[in-house]
């Protein structure tokens, strides 16, 4: 049994360009209306979350008309004729093209063979946006061609060019133009295919030859997707065409042994994800391998109980750290408190149009009333936890909660780049660790008439450094699935090449706090084995990514790994003492 994704499968360049200029155009607006000429990509799920950030698509031209001269108008990656442009700009508003630069190239070539006369043949689908655009650029000198068997309709032509639309199959455009010089031998033929394309195709047909069964992922009204399922229908094998997951057929997924996933280049990878951890997830019950302790984990993983774990072990080391006596009451309120922002913060941004990931979104779809209830009875009992543990932590837990509140709330009128805490760059990485530092490590020892040391200066910049570095790596891991995200996370303000710089930087240095504040006598000997967990964290990065075929359950259970990991140590090293002390 196996399941076997394509590597070219979701988002070619030119798409992948485009969504991430109209994301950095919702991130940048103020007031203006930012409308795109047609839907942006061939994506029923992407369109729908960029109207969700306020980026509205329109079918005609005419929906322009007496617009606000402030408001954006995006041309999509598919591009658009000159004469649509020429209306576009008569309508006075701002234009962002997002035309793929390849498309752009096809362009180029039509419009300078046209002006000297020559009959410009397109081969491609009618009626496809980037044909129609195309078709615009020949000057009324442009004829469409689908198959061989059109070129025998053509009347004679002089002067002849061949392009094509850029997602055609390779082998039908060898095809037409072996039929259109057989007819024009002087014809000039360009293979204007994306170098995607042809790869993207080749990997089906590759997968197809070995796989039982092929499922293609991507919109219906998505042409390049179409003609992937169509070639995998060719090798004489089941073939399920899905936009999501909930589509599967479970009973198919059951007489599949092996099962080949690829998409189109409008597909986002958070969708592709969904699609083969649901896949694997139909196997691993076929194989009877869904153990109980792995769907136990899977489910503590999923509902962010695993995390609430994790704070707690936090906890439990940040004691350690300052010689603070564990008690339970101080575990329970950590535990509590960061499983209620985590959970209060998902539903909103679920809500303000952001993907959740492939492994929470159906949960949160279905459950997102009990989510908030459970969330607010959670923090109801952290509050209640501190107050027992005393005035101080009760009043630094109520403050937190507030600043918590606060930071997605509009705190400025209008609709401007920064209303609120949120808009601030970087500040989900930081606010994150922040709230974990604070509530593992300063809020314990503040039940103590001394509360803080040397030693709650180190718990502190370990537990802020771990979870931030934690943060900062699953944001990078959701950049890479696609999801859309602001900001005010790190990876997307400085981008993911310079993210990971810093990220090495930061595990080197709390690296060496935590070692060197043993030597300085700040901390216990704790602090030496505990210099091991920065580096866990970054270890399993480098060796989960996408191409491994890991389930994003899986790669953000493994780096949540890391808090119990520290758990681990800290309980071993108190277990050494009383046995040598």
């Amino acid at each position: 049994m196996a399941v076997k994704l394509a590597q070219t499968a979701g988002f070619c360049m030119g798409v992948k360009r485009a969504v991430d200029l109209v994301l950095e155009v919702a991130q940048r607006k103020g007031n203006e209306t930012v409308y795109t000429y047609g839907p942006l990509i061939h994506n029923p799920q992407t369109v729908e979350l960029l109207r969700k950030r306020g980026i509205i698509p329109i079918a005609s031209l005419d929906e322009l008309a007496g617009k606000d001269k402030g408001s954006m108008v995006i041309i999509r990656a598919h591009g658009i004729s000159p004469q649509e442009r020429r209306r576009l700009k008569e309508t006075g508003l701002r234009i962002v093209d997002a035309t793929c630069p390849r498309v752009g190239l096809v362009q180029g070539i039509i419009k300078k063979h046209a002006r000297e006369g020559y009959h410009i043949l397109i081969v491609g689908d009618e009626a496809h946006p980037e044909v129609n655009g195309l078709l615009g650029y020949a000057e009324g000198r442009g004829i469409l061609l689908s198959s061989p068997a059109d070129v025998a309709a053509l009347p004679e032509l002089d002067k002849v060019c061949v392009v094509a639309q850029t997602t055609q199959n390779p082998e039908e455009y060898r095809a037409v133009c072996e039929a259109v010089q057989g007819r024009f031998p002087h014809a000039v033929v360009f293979n204007t295919i994306c170098d995607s394309t042809e790869k993207r195709q080749g990997e089906v047909e590759a997968l197809a030859r070995e796989m039982d069964a092929m499922i293609i992922v991507g919109g219906r009204n998505s042409a390049n997707t179409k003609r992937l399922a169509d070639l995998a229908r060719r090798r004489g094998i089941p073939v399920a065409h899905i936009e999501t997951p909930e589509e599967l057929d479970p009973a198919a997924l059951q007489a599949w042994d092996r099962v080949g996933v690829s998409a189109g280049a409008s597909t986002p990878n958070w969708i592709i994800d969904r699609v083969v951890d649901e896949v694997t997830a139909a196997q691993r019950e076929r194989g009877g391998r869904a153990t109980g302790v792995y769907r136990l984990w899977a489910a503590a993983v999923r509902t962010d109980l695993y995390s609430s774990l994790g704070a707690a072990c936090l906890a439990y080391t940040a004691s350690l750290l300052q010689g603070l006596p564990n008690r339970p009451s101080a575990l329970a309120m950590a535990a509590l408190y960061v499983w209620a922002i985590h959970v209060i913060n998902r539903v909103i941004n679920r809500r303000a149009g952001t993907v959740l990931g492939t492994f929470r979104e159906i949960s949160y779809q279905r459950h997102e009333k009990a989510y908030l209830t459970a969330a607010a009875l959670s923090l109801v009992a952290a509050l209640a936890l501190a107050l027992w543990e005393g005035h101080r932590p009760f009043l630094l837990l109520f403050f937190m909660s507030l600043l918590g509140g606060l930071y997605n709330a509009p705190l400025l009128p209008g609709r401007g780049r920064f209303r609120s805490l949120k808009d601030l760059p970087g500040s989900k990485n930081i606010s994150m660790a922040l709230a974990w530092g604070t509530v593992t490590a300063l809020i314990p020892p503040l039940s103590v008439p001394s509360p803080f040391t040397p030693a709650t200066a180190v718990a502190f910049a370990f537990v802020f450094g771990l979870v931030f570095i934690r943060s900062v790596l699953s944001d990078i891991l959701d950049i890479q699935g696609d999801r859309f995200m602001g900001r005010e996370t790190i990876p997307v303000l400085i981008g993911e090449a310079r993210a990971r710089l810093l990220l090495k930087g930061v595990t080197a240095v709390v690296a060496l706090i935590t070692a060197a504040s043993y030597w300085a006598g700040w901390a216990p000997s704790l602090s030496l084995p505990l210099t091991l967990t920065p580096f866990y964290m970054w270890i399993c990065f480098r060796l989960y990514d996408r191409e491994a075929g890991f389930s994003g359950l899986v790669m953000e259970g493994v780096l949540e790994t890391v808090y119990l990991v520290s758990g681990a140590i800290s309980a071993l090293w108190a277990v050494g003492r009383i046995l040598f002390p």
